[in-house]
């Protein structure tokens, strides 16, 4: 018998996708599959998720979900091997292209009923009111399946294994205390001690109040999120939960993003023979209808445009870099605010032939950006990760972004280590910083033998979800009731852990066992097991 893990989420690729939760859910159980392990994913159905997924079979529910019947639709993720159940109601049958927002950017007024719906079905499946055999471990992802720890506890299911992983502390499904009742949330745990936050029902805290191990997704993240400048209001309870808190980097799929057999760019590429670049930077121009000029340096942004990403800033700063550097092209694909969006638009008018900007995403033009710039900016007032930036750095396009959360692991700043050097990181969230930052990075461009050692610096990263998979195998055997742990068997090498891990991660210490006892109303002894 396999180990069993259940990885709930909101997107999954092919199936659905807003943002890198989507690339990292599939590339994760793709790589736990391929240690053994029996993962599937569980999402809503999306009807853009249904189409995706093709043939299905459809899996009923024994019981009502809190917003109404509801059934699970089982298929294969194109691609791979990963099963994915897809929780088919009526309120998700009626979402669009973006799960979460309406066509006017303003959250769904049902998200708390939707996404308690996709907790409460995971509960039911660990509960074998299915026919789909129960996990030993459930990995919660953000705040969409935030409540099934708690769910799970108040179901007395202690011996089902919780995980919650945070891939952006700023997003925490914070909703009406008056919708405890229907989603199930009973009263007495309406309080700072269980999931009240601010006058709100916390999705988000009750997943961080009541899993048996807390991870997010870089190691300085780890650190940042118990400080009150990152810590979105959460600071204080992380801090509570820091002996369960793992940092678990996220990875690449670094079969899908490698240049040299790219079959989305115009021409491969590799460390060792850059020929192909030039191509890509003509297809990109064309793709994008700049003018195709071989020696215009390129820079491209891929991002949410968004506060987080900084968007604000680049609209005010482009202006003033474009004027330093009048050979230089700049691309931008993303969507989001739509003031932002309006605002780069009326910029590519302002600069015609110099500035493009694509509302939306898709793959192919995904690819050929990092396939074709020369650079990446990347700023962000946070960043957990930040996926966009290895993608970049795959291709050989230099990032140049923010010195905070993942990006100070994984991009080492020209400054710092002439040697090493990735990229270029800025401080402070002024258009001055960004401008002095983008300066900075055309001074490197123009020493061509610094550039190129920088550029094979960043094709050459450790990017493989190898590490990664070990470290959440690890976690997923630490949180396992006693009875199955040898079905994570044959352990890993071990792998070094972050400062901010102490050396039993198992289930919460004996106080916070005491005081989970006496909230959900378990006895201590079972909630310590």
């Amino acid at each position: 018998m396999q180990a069993r893990v259940l990885l709930v989420s909101s997107e999954a690729v092919p199936l659905v996708k807003t943002g890198g939760l989507a690339d990292v859910i599939t590339a994760l159980a793709v790589s736990l599959r391929k240690a053994g392990i029996d993962a599937s994913i569980l999402l809503p159905a999306y009807p853009e998720a249904v189409r995706n997924l093709g043939h299905t079979e459809q899996i009923g529910l024994r019981h009502g979900l809190p917003g109404g019947a509801g059934r699970l639709l089982r298929g294969i993720i194109p691609g791979t091997d990963v099963p994915a159940l897809l929780l088919d109601t009526a309120r998700f049958r009626q979402r669009g292209a973006n799960p979460y927002l309406d066509t006017d950017g303003v959250e769904f007024s049902d998200n708390a009923v939707c996404f308690a719906d996709l907790s409460h079905a995971a509960v039911a499946i660990c509960a074998g009111e299915t026919s789909l055999p129960a996990p030993h471990v459930v990995h919660a992802n953000d705040w969409h399946a935030g409540l099934i720890p708690c769910l799970l506890k108040l179901r007395g299911l202690d011996h089902i294994g919780t995980m919650l992983t945070i891939h952006n502390l700023a997003f925490q499904g914070n909703f009406a205390l008056e919708s405890a009742e229907q989603i199930g949330i009973p009263q007495h745990l309406l309080t700072g001690d269980g999931v009240e936050y601010w006058g709100k029902l916390s999705f988000l805290k009750a997943g961080i109040r009541f899993s048996d191990c807390v991870s997010t997704v870089s190691r300085n993240y780890a650190h940042e999120i118990m400080t009150p400048r990152f810590g979105c209001g959460m600071d204080g309870i992380l801090s509570f939960r820091k002996l369960d808190l793992r940092a678990i980097p996220n990875a690449i799929d670094a079969e899908l993003w490698n240049p040299a057999d790219d079959p989305l760019i115009a021409r491969n590429f590799s460390v060792g023979n850059m020929k192909g670049k030039a191509a890509c930077k003509r297809d990109l121009q064309k793709l994008f209808g700049l003018p195709v000029d071989p020696f215009a340096p390129v820079m491209g942004m891929g991002s949410r445009l968004s506060h987080q990403k900084m968007a604000d800033v680049v609209i005010e700063a482009l202006p003033g870099i474009m004027e330093r550097h009048p050979r230089m092209q700049m691309v931008v694909l993303g969507c989001g605010d739509h003031d932002y969006e309006k605002s780069l638009q009326a910029l590519a008018q302002r600069y015609a032939g110099r500035i493009a900007v694509h509302i939306g995403y898709d793959e192919r033009r995904a690819h050929a950006l990092h396939a074709g710039s020369d650079m990446l900016l990347h700023p962000t007032r946070f960043e957990p990760f930040g996926l966009t930036p290895l993608y970049a750095m795959r291709y050989g396009a230099i990032p140049i972004g923010s010195r905070v959360g993942g990006l100070v692991d994984t991009v080492c700043d020209a400054d710092l280590d002439a040697e090493r050097a990735t990229g270029v990181l800025f401080d402070g969230d002024r258009a001055s910083d960004m401008e002095a930052a983008v300066d900075r990075a055309f001074a490197l461009y123009a020493d061509n033998e610094r550039w190129q050692s920088m550029q094979r610096n960043a094709m050459s990263i450790d990017c493989d979800w190898a590490g990664p998979t070990r470290a959440y195998i690890d976690a997923y055997a630490h949180v396992a009731d006693m009875a199955v742990r040898p079905l994570f068997a044959p352990r890993p090498q071990p792998v070094e852990r972050p400062a901010v891990q102490h050396e039993r991660m198992v289930r919460p210490a004996a106080a916070i066992a005491a005081a989970l006892a006496s909230v959900v109303g378990v006895p201590a002894a079972v909630a310590a097991a």
